[in-house]
C-alpha cells in the first residue's frame, strides 16, 4: 500500500461525498477469477470507466454553475442569495473557506479545484493501487486508490501497518464511492496543488493520454516513492494506450 505523503486527513471527510449513485448496471466482476491479463484489463476499465465519466459529469456540472458566478461576481461584486448559497456549498465541499465578504481570488482558486479529471489517469491509478481490482482493500472495503483514514474503526488495518501508526485504510459503501473520493482528493488537497495548476495550463483539444501524462507530474506526494512512483503510472499509460482509444 502505498503511503500519502500529506496524510491522508480528507479520508474520512471524503466520505461526506455523495454516496446516492447508482451501481453500474453490470456486477462488479470478480477481477481475481479472470486470468488472462487482458481480459482482466478490458473488464476493469469497463467497468470503472462509467464511473469515472459519471463523476467527470457531477463535476463539470458545478464547473458550469460556478463560472457564470465568478464572471457576475467579477462585474457586478454580488450574487443572489440562491448563488451565494451553492457557492457556500461548494466552499464547504472543497474545503475552500471564506471570510464574511467573496473575492475574485476565492474564485479563481476555486475553479483550479473544481474540474475534470482525464479517465486515463484515474483507471491506471484505481488500476495500480488495487491490483487491477484484487486487493484485500478493494475486495473488502471497495477502497480502489489507497486511501487512508485515521480514526479508530474507520477502516481496515493494514496487515504490515508500522509499529506505532494509527492510520487505517478507508472503507466504502460502493467502487462509486470509491472514484468520489479520489476526486475530492485530488482535487482539494494541498498535496496536489501542482497537480491543479498543470491542468489549468492543459490544452483541451490534446488527447486525454497526453492529458494524464502531464498530470503525473503532480502525483510526485501520492506515494512515498515520488518520481518512481510518477514513472510507473506513466509506463501504465504507455501500455494500455490501446484501451483508450475512444476517449472516455
Amino acid at each position: 500500500m502505498k503511503k500519502y505523503a500529506i496524510a491522508m486527513f480528507v479520508a474520512l471527510s471524503l466520505l461526506g461525498c455523495d454516496t446516492s449513485k447508482d451501481a453500474p448496471s453490470t456486477p462488479l466482476p470478480d477481477f481475481a477469477a479472470i486470468t488472462d491479463v487482458q481480459t482482466k484489463k478490458s473488464a476493469f476499465f469497463d467497468y470503472f470507466s462509467p464511473l469515472v465519466a459519471s463523476e467527470n459529469q457531477r463535476v463539470s456540472a458545478e464547473r458550469d454553475k460556478l463560472v457564470p458566478m465568478a464572471e457576475k461576481y467579477a462585474q457586478q461584486g454580488r450574487l443572489s442569495r440562491k448563488e451565494f448559497s451553492f457557492v457556500a456549498e461548494m466552499a464547504e465541499k472543497y474545503q475552500l473557506p471564506f471570510a464574511d465578504n467573496l473575492d475574485d481570488a476565492w474564485f479563481e482558486e476555486m475553479l483550479l479545484r473544481v474540474d475534470t479529471i482525464p479517465a486515463p489517469l484515474v483507471l491506471v491509478q484505481a488500476a495500480k493501487e488495487s491490483g487491477w481490482g484484487t486487493s484485500r482493500f478493494a475486495k473488502e472495503g471497495f477502497n480502489y486508490f489507497g486511501q487512508w483514514c485515521y480514526k479508530q474503526g474507520c477502516g481496515l488495518v493494514p496487515s504490515a501497518r508500522s509499529a506505532g501508526a494509527s492510520h487505517e485504510v478507508a472503507v466504502f459503501a460502493s467502487p462509486a464511492d470509491s472514484v468520489s473520493a479520489y476526486f475530492l482528493n485530488l482535487n482539494r488537497n494541498r498535496a496536489y496543488k501542482e497537480l491543479r495548476d498543470i491542468r489549468a495550463t492543459l490544452d483541451p483539444s490534446t488527447d486525454t493520454v497526453t492529458q494524464s501524462k502531464q498530470l503525473t507530474l503532480g502525483l510526485q506526494r501520492y506515494s512515498e516513492r515520488g518520481m518512481a512512483y510518477v514513472n510507473d503510472i506513466q509506463a501504465m499509460l504507455r501500455q494500455n494506450k490501446r484501451f483508450f482509444a475512444n476517449e472516455f
